[in-house]
């Protein structure tokens, strides 16, 4: 077993920070009763009128990919592709937050930016300082390698700007931001939660609800055209951590979301892909269970034109397949397994805590010479406890008062 692995040659993968509020936006499409075909209702998003309780499938999803992540990090070797977690969690946040704000658009007409960054804040914000605070203040009281440059991570870390700093360097990782580099992933999604309700506003107010889908499915090319054109083995870095080269990922589940919305409970085609959703499910399953096991994807002898161009879009079609599959069909086999009490209530409780503190966690019980067999059930263990303290004591107050 080894100790956690270097930033310097291996991306962590993504962090299961989707809001609380925003899973909270069930299947509005499988719930929605039969309307009338004029288009009239919801401003062109008939589904997004109707909603019910939580999609716990998705919060098992949750579970099941940050406990990958843990793993990963721990046990490399036999998960070379276990950053695939970081195109579930990307593609997972585009739907959920995208859901949302055509949701609150189908009933209001418009989207209070305002209060969407206050709520995005408050339940990210906090818990990520506090973990930021934590992280560079124990730098004061172990001279440990963990907490080498520990606050210069922590401020990268707490504004979010971590991916672009490591986008910038084409060779091996440095030091800056090795302490807390796990949140290159956050700054990615905080950037594109930044940019996107600006364009999606934008898309909903000049243009029709029929070409916001077609305008959506348009920039989910676009990044897989400008990882063509970047590519080289020395832009390695660049595409992996850039918000713009990782956008399609984000755009496929929101690009779910906008077409869940648009189609009414008595369309056929809903009914169509509802049934090949289900089909397809196991199988997008199993192949990212291939990829996390047998496709190096991080290290340097595995950066191929082929995964680090279509290969990202590929997995982020297979995570929005499965999560087609466990909004739609909460009766399947997917849906009932990731969507056990325990699963659930751990990705909707627990998953951005876990990511937040599994990190820092294990490397600090690998330098106070935690053996490689005891790391991961140590870490596992350890990354719970810290997670537990950061929701009742941060995460859960402020989402209340988000």
């Amino acid at each position: 077993m080894s100790t956690p692995t270097d930033p310097s040659t291996v991306e962590e993968a993504e962090a299961p920070e989707v809001a609380d509020e925003a899973a909270k936006q069930s299947s509005a499409v499988r719930t929605a009763e039969p309307r009338r075909r004029s288009g009239g209702g919801g401003r062109g998003f008939p589904s997004a009128l109707r909603g019910g309780g939580r999609v716990a499938g998705l919060d098992g999803l949750r579970t099941v990919a940050v406990v990958l992540v843990i793993v990963y990090h721990v046990e490399p070797g036999p998960l070379p592709g276990g950053s695939v977690a970081v195109d579930v969690f990307f593609t997972l946040s585009g739907f959920v937050i995208t859901r949302l704000l055509i949701a609150e658009y189908a009933r209001t007409g418009r989207i209070g930016l305002r209060r969407f960054y206050r709520r995005r804040w408050l339940r990210l914000g906090p818990a990520l300082l506090l973990m930021c605070a934590v992280t560079a203040l124990l730098s004061l009281a172990l001279p440990l390698p963990l907490f080498d440059g520990a606050w210069t991570a922590a401020a990268l870390a707490a504004v979010s700007v971590v991916n672009l700093v490591r986008a910038g360097e084409p060779g091996p990782y440095s030091d800056v931001t090795s302490a807390l580099s796990h949140t290159w992933s956050l700054g990615v999604e905080e950037q594109f939660y930044l940019a996107w309700p600006l364009l999606l506003l934008f898309l909903l107010r000049h243009t029709t609800a029929r070409k916001v889908l077609a305008w959506v499915a348009a920039l989910c090319v676009l990044p897989l055209l400008w990882r063509l054109a970047l590519w080289d083995p020395t832009a390695a870095h660049r595409i992996y951590n850039g918000p713009d080269t990782r956008a399609d990922q984000l755009l496929i589940g929101a690009l779910l979301a906008v077409l869940l919305a648009r189609l009414q409970a008595d369309d056929p085609r809903l009914a169509l892909l509802r049934r090949w959703a289900n089909r397809l499910c196991w199988p997008a399953l199993a192949l990212l269970g291939l990829i996390a096991w047998q496709i190096p994807i991080a290290e340097a002898s595995a950066w191929n034109p082929v995964w680090y161009t279509a290969g990202f879009m590929v997995a982020a079609v297979l995570a929005a397949t499965v999560v087609a599959a466990l909004d739609l069909v909460p009766e399947s086999w997917p849906s009932r397994l990731l969507s056990l009490a325990a699963l659930a209530w751990v990705g909707r409780n627990l998953s951005y805590g876990m990511y937040l503190w599994h990190y820092p966690v294990i490397r600090l019980l690998s330098d106070l010479g935690v053996t490689d067999d005891h790391l991961l059930p140590a870490g596992l263990a350890a990354t719970g406890v810290a997670a537990l303290a950061s929701y009742v004591v941060v995460e859960r107050p402020m989402s209340r008062r988000a």
